[in-house]
C-alpha cells in the first residue's frame, strides 16, 4: 500500500475532466474527425471568476481545491466531517449540500462510496443545479444516481457531465444510456493511471518489501499497524478493542471529531502503543469513509481533517490490569469510553459516559438508552424475538453517581436490526434513544 501516491494524479484527472467539459474538447475533435469545422457549436466557457462545488474536500479535494484556485476559481465544499475552521484555512467555503448545488458552477465529487453516500447527488439535487453546471465524479461510481444524471442532461436542466467512474464496470452502451448523450463525456477510470503516480506506488512498495525483509518492521500495510513482529504479538489485542472503540464511538457520536485523548493505564503503558492509537483512528474513520481507510492513512486522515490526538500513560489502572481510556470531543459535546482485554483475546468495553458495563464491542449490536424503571428489558427482548431477531449476548450499563434513573442497554444480535424494526424499538415505553451499529467481528469468536 502507497498512500498519497496517486492522489495527485486523481485530482488531476477531474481538473481535466473539467476543462474539456467547459471547452468542448473531446466533442469537437470527434467533428473534426469527420471533416467538419464548427466553431460556433463548439463556444466554451471560462473557468475564472466561476463557483466550484467539492463534494469531500478530504485529501484529493484539497490538492483538487488548490489547483481551482491556482485558475482563479471560487472554491465552496460540502464536507459534515471537517471542520469549519481548518476548511476555511485553505480558503474554502463550506456550505451545505443543497447551497452547494444551488450556488456551484462546477460540481466535483471526491468521497467514497458508503451507505450514507450512495446516490448523494440524485434528482432533488440536480433539480437545485444551475441550467450551466457542470458535474463531475472521478470519485467512486455509485455516489452519483446515473439514472437521475441521465434525465438531467437530457432535459437540459444541467449542461454537461464527465465521470472516470460507474456503478457497472466495464461500463458500455448496454448497461449505462449516459454513454448516449452529447454532453457527457467519460474515462475508464483512469484516475490513478499516470506514469509518475504508478512510479510513485512502485517505488514505495519496493521500499516496503525491502523494510520487512532486512528489518522484519511492517510498513504501510493495510491490514496490520506498522509495527515489529515483536510488537504486534505484545499489543495485537488491544489493537482489536481500539479498533472497535472507535468504530462505537463514531456510531453513536453527533458532530465533528475536534480532538481524541488516549490513556493507557497499567502494564500497558510500559509499551509501544502508537499501533493502538492509530487502530482507533481506523476504527473511527471506517464507518465514514468505508474500504477508504486502513491503518496507513488514518493518521493521515485526522491530520487532515484537523483532529487533535493527544496520547498520555499513567501505571496506575483502577479495576483492572491494562486499560485503555478514550475522550473524544466534537463539535456537539463529548464522549467518554474506556476498554480492557479479558484472558489472551476478550475485548470489553467497560465504561461510556459514566455507565459500568462489561460489553463486547462486536459485530451487530443494538444501542438503547431508557428509563431505569421494570419492564423494560422484558418489551425490548419480546419485541425483537417476535420480529425474528436472536439476542446472542445482552449488556445493561449502570451509572455509580450522577442521574441514577437512566441505563444503558448493548445487545449483540445475530443480525442486523432492520430499520422498521429499530422505528418500532425507538417508540417502545420508556426508551429514550435506540440505534443500529455495525462493528467489527471478533475473528475467532
Amino acid at each position: 500500500n502507497a498512500p498519497d501516491g496517486n492522489a495527485t494524479t486523481a485530482a488531476e484527472h477531474a481538473i481535466a475532466m473539467m476543462m474539456s467539459l467547459t471547452r468542448n474538447i473531446p466533442q469537437a475533435t470527434a467533428s473534426m474527425k469527420e471533416g467538419k469545422w464548427e466553431k460556433k457549436k463548439f463556444s466554451g466557457r471560462e473557468v475564472t471568476g466561476k463557483t466550484v462545488g467539492i463534494v469531500g474536500i478530504g485529501r484529493i479535494g484539497s490538492i483538487f481545491a488548490e489547483r481551482a484556485q491556482g485558475l482563479k476559481m471560487k472554491v465552496i465544499a460540502f464536507d459534515p466531517h471537517m471542520p469549519k475552521e481548518l476548511v476555511e484555512k485553505i480558503g474554502v467555503e463550506l456550505v451545505s449540500l443543497d447551497d452547494l448545488c444551488k450556488r456551484a458552477d462546477f460540481i466535483s465529487v471526491h468521497v467514497p462510496l458508503t451507505k450514507e453516500t450512495k446516490h448523494l447527488l440524485s434528482t432533488e439535487q440536480f433539480k437545485m443545479m444551475k441550467k450551466e453546471c457542470v458535474f463531475l465524479d472521478c470519485a467512486r461510481g455509485g455516489v452519483v444516481d446515473e439514472e437521475a444524471l441521465y434525465n438531467a442532461l437530457k432535459d437540459g436542466q444541467i449542461r454537461g457531465a464527465g465521470l472516470d467512474v460507474f456503478e457497472v464496470e466495464p461500463t458500455t452502451k448496454e448497461n449505462c444510456k449516459l454513454l448516449s448523450l452529447d454532453n457527457f463525456i467519460c474515462t475508464p477510470h483512469l484516475g490513478a493511471s499516470t506514469a509518475e503516480a504508478q512510479e510513485n506506488v512502485a517505488v514505495a512498495i519496493a521500499e516496503q518489501v525491502a523494510a520487512y525483509l532486512l528489518r522484519g518492521t511492517i510498513i504501510n500495510a493495510v491490514n496490520v499497524p506498522s509495527v515489529s513482529a515483536e510488537v504486534l504479538s505484545q499489543v495485537g489485542p488491544y489493537i482489536t478493542l481500539a479498533e472497535m472503540l472507535g468504530s462505537f464511538h463514531m456510531q453513536i457520536a453527533k458532530g465533528g471529531v475536534e480532538e481524541v485523548t488516549i490513556e493507557y493505564c497499567g502494564d500497558l503503558s510500559e509499551m509501544i502503543t502508537s499501533p493502538i492509537t492509530v487502530a482507533f483512528l481506523k476504527g473511527l474513520f471506517t464507518p465514514i469513509l468505508k474500504d477508504a481507510v486502513n491503518y496507513v492513512n488514518a493518521p493521515i486522515i485526522a491530520q487532515e481533517r484537523g483532529i487533535r490526538v493527544v496520547e498520555a500513560k499513567t501505571t496506575r489502572s483502577d479495576d483492572f490490569l491494562n486499560l485503555v481510556n478514550i475522550r473524544v470531543k466534537t463539535t456537539e459535546g463529548e464522549n467518554v469510553l474506556a476498554g480492557t482485554v479479558f484472558g489472551k483475546n476478550e475485548p470489553r468495553l467497560v465504561r461510556l459516559n459514566g455507565f459500568r458495563m462489561e460489553a463486547l464491542p462486536a459485530g451487530p449490536m443494538l444501542f438503547v438508552q431508557n428509563n431505569d424503571v421494570p419492564g423494560v428489558i422484558g418489551l425490548l427482548g419480546t419485541t425483537l424475538g417476535s420480529a425474528g431477531v436472536n439476542i446472542a449476548r445482552m449488556t445493561v450499563g449502570k451509572q455509580r453517581e450522577g442521574n441514577m434513573n437512566l441505563n444503558v442497554i448493548l445487545l449483540n444480535t445475530d443480525e442486523v436490526v432492520p430499520a422498521a424494526l429499530l422505528d418500532t424499538v425507538r417508540s417502545l415505553p420508556n426508551i429514550n434513544e435506540a440505534m443500529v451499529l455495525e462493528l467489527p467481528e471478533l475473528v475467532g469468536a
